[in-house]
C-alpha cells in the first residue's frame, strides 16, 4: 500500500510545478550525542541518518539517553550481522525494515528534480556520499572531510540552488546548504570492494524511507 500511495503521488506530481523552495523541518539528531569521536561514533553516520528519519515521522526530539538506546540497538543489530562499521544501502534498509518496520525506495542516478520530488511529498531523502566533496562546502569536517558519509537531504531553494539537509557529521549541520551540483556530484554508496577510498567507485543512488 506505501508503495501504490507513493507511485500515486509521484505520479501526480509529475503534472504539478514545484515550489520554488522548499523545507522539511524536524529534530537534528547528532552523529555522537556526546561529542566522542572514537568509534564507534567516528562512523555512526549512517545510524544518524536513519535516526533522523526515524524522528521525523515520530515528530518528536529525543533525549540524548534515547538516542544512546537507540544507537545502541542498532549496533547490537550490526553486530549480529557481524558487519563493518561502514553500512551501505542495503544494510541501511534492512535496518530501518526489522527495527522500525520501514518500507524504503531506492533511486539510482538520482537527478535534482527527482529529490525534489520527494521532498515535496514530504519525504526526507538519505544521501550516501563521498565527504571528501563535501569538504569542498563544509568546512567543518577535520581531516579534509570523511571518505564514506551519510547526510539527510530535508529542502531545497532554487534561488540559491542549495539543497537544504541534516549534516549528521558535525555539531553545524542543522540545516546545511550544499550547492545542488555538488551534492549530486558526492552521491556514492559504500562501495563493493568494501574500503572506503573507492568510495568514487560506489553506485551513485539514494534511499528514501516510508513509514
Amino acid at each position: 500500500m506505501k508503495w501504490v500511495i507513493l507511485m500515486m503521488s509521484l505520479f501526480a506530481s509529475y503534472g504539478q510545478s514545484l515550489s520554488p523552495k522548499y523545507l522539511i523541518k524536524t529534530a537534528f539528531i547528532p552523529q555522537s550525542p556526546q561529542k566522542i569521536w572514537t568509534e564507534p561514533w567516528q562512523d555512526a553516520c549512517e545510524e544518524a541518518a536513519i535516526l533522523t528519519v526515524k524522528y521525523y515521522y515520530l515528530d518528536q526530539n529525543p533525549s540524548q539517553n534515547q538516542l544512546l538506546f537507540d544507537y545502541q540497538q542498532i549496533f547490537s543489530l550490526e553486530h549480529q550481522n557481524n558487519w563493518t562499521s561502514d553500512q551501505n544501502i542495503a544494510q541501511m534498509r534492512q535496518i530501518s525494515l526489522q527495527l522500525y518496520n520501514f518500507q524504503s525506495v531506492v533511486i539510482d542516478q538520482p537527478t535534482v528534480q527527482e529529490i525534489k520530488r520527494y521532498l515535496s511529498l514530504n519525504l526526507p531523502v538519505i544521501v550516501p556520499a563521498d565527504g571528501k566533496i563535501l569538504y569542498l562546502e563544509n568546512k567543518h569536517f577535520n581531516g579534509g572531510g570523511p571518505w564514506y558519509h551519510n547526510l539527510v537531504i530535508l529542502g531545497y531553494d532554487d534561488t540559491s540552488q542549495q539543497f537544504i539537509v541534516h549534516d549528521v557529521g558535525t555539531q553545524f549541520g542543522a540545516y546545511f546548504h550544499y550547492s545542488y551540483d555538488l551534492l549530486i556530484k558526492s552521491i556514492h554508496d559504500f562501495p563493493s570492494s568494501g574500503k572506503k577510498e573507492d568510495i568514487q567507485n560506489g553506485e551513485k543512488k539514494v534511499l528514501v524511507l516510508l513509514k
